[in-house]
């Protein structure tokens, strides 16, 4: 008999691809919200059943709306089900999920462990889920359409668990032993690996006393909160598909999300703004981009970013003590004092793209693309992990978890 402490999860009978799909490769996507105009494309090309298909449709004729996108997402669910490319498992189970890779910028190789399953849909006040980002509106809106069309989830909310003893992570080593349920290596690299556990008793055991960070997928939870609330009569409303991850896992890797800004008066470029800066920092020009990656990966002290103005590199010391959030440091007093964008642009993006690796970001202000390209360190999950738990909420893309869960492998369909 289980007792529940905090966390409920739960093995569900997955709706997976059969071998009549085709191969693997050409069915699975990244996470929704990472989905570029031209990966729905090529995905579109790979399979007339690739997922993008039902999680991402797209407008097709001129008197299309978006309601007729849904419904179409909804239509292929249920044609591919009843044709047999996707088959609902007969037994329930939980489903250990690996991912293979190489860490952009340092090569280093890791797999990260974790397991699929279903988490019960909890309110934050719970305080049992918690989470690290305010989320927007648009994006729920979307979601939650495709929900109620749909009533499945096919992506995993990506949550994370303390367990210092990795005594699930060893569970999840003894499956792996085992031929891979599923196998697939996506457009990144990243390999995918996934078996199952049939009898989930003793993980549902030690995630029982276990508090819930979400790490990537906030508008989903959101959205699933959302559509519980509205179904509270409909049979498995009330939990959603997640990836569990060990927090304390050496595979689990933050990557920095650097900020590439345009649309400031070009007057302020670059003294201006330097001069204002030097109120809340140490201002050094650095002579190569190897001397401030060197100093950016210097994990003491106060905080540090990197700016890179045109050809000119710089690097801002903080005049505050160690211990401040780096990504909070740059909206508050960069962003927002030195160069006065202020949260509702942030939030709009109207100033701000973002973008990965140094070496891109430097490129875009080298080549005009863009005005400033700020380097942050990465945020740690020690940083996360106390704002979330102490019911705190960092800025937009503070965290960059890498690589993404796929969507495909596994779905949760209600009922």
């Amino acid at each position: 008999m289980v007792s529940w402490g905090l966390a409920k999860i739960f093995p569900f009978q997955a709706l997976r691809y059969t071998a009549q799909a085709g191969p693997l490769a050409n069915l699975v996507t990244q996470p929704y919200d990472k989905i570029t105009s031209a990966m729905r494309e090529r995905y579109l090309s790979l399979s007339p059943y690739n997922l993008v298909r039902i999680i991402l449709g797209k407008i097709e004729s001129p008197s299309d709306t978006m309601t007729d996108v849904y419904a179409r997402a909804a239509a292929h669910l249920s044609d591919w089900t009843a044709r047999g490319i996707l088959a609902r498992d007969a037994a329930p189970a939980i489903f250990p999920y690996f991912q293979d890779f190489t860490v952009p910028d340092t090569g280093e190789r890791l797999t990260r462990k974790g397991f699929i399953a279903l988490g019960a849909v909890e309110d934050y006040a719970a305080g049992v889920v918690h989470r690290h980002e305010q989320t927007l509106a648009g994006p729920k809106k979307d979601r939650l359409e495709l929900l109620r069309h749909t009533h499945a989830h096919f992506g995993q909310i990506f949550m994370l668990y303390p367990d210092r003893a990795g005594e699930i992570d060893a569970l999840l080593d003894e499956a792996a032993q085992a031929a891979p349920l599923a196998e697939v290596t996506d457009e990144y690299g990243a390999g995918h690996r996934m078996w199952r556990i049939d009898d989930a008793a003793r993980i549902q055991e030690l995630m029982g006393d276990k508090k819930l960070l979400i790490a990537d997928g906030h508008h989903r939870y959101e959205t699933a909160l959302a559509f519980r609330n509205e179904n509270p009569q409909l049979a498995g409303a009330d939990r959603v598909m997640m990836t569990f991850v060990n927090m304390y896992s050496p595979g689990l890797k933050i990557l920095a999300t650097h900020r590439l800004v345009n649309g400031i008066d070009r007057g302020q470029l670059p003294q201006d703004f330097l001069n204002r800066a030097a109120d809340d920092f140490r201002v050094v020009e650095i002579g190569s981009l190897e001397r401030l990656r060197s100093a950016l990966e210097r994990a003491d002290g106060p905080t540090v970013i990197g700016a890179a103005i045109g050809n000119r590199l710089f690097l801002l010391e903080s005049r505050q003590p160690a211990g401040e959030l780096d990504v909070r440091v740059l909206h508050e007093r960069l962003l927002g004092k030195a160069l006065g964008i202020g949260e509702e642009a942030v939030r709009d993006e109207k100033n701000l793209r973002y973008i990965r690796g140094i070496e891109p970001a430097v490129a875009e202000a080298r080549s005009g693309a863009a005005q400033i390209a700020f380097l942050l360190r990465p945020t740690s999950i020690e940083q996360v992990a106390n704002t979330s738990f102490s019911g705190g909420v960092m800025p937009q893309k503070s965290t960059d978890f890498y690589p993404k869960l796929l969507s495909g492998l596994a779905a949760y369909r209600l009922g």
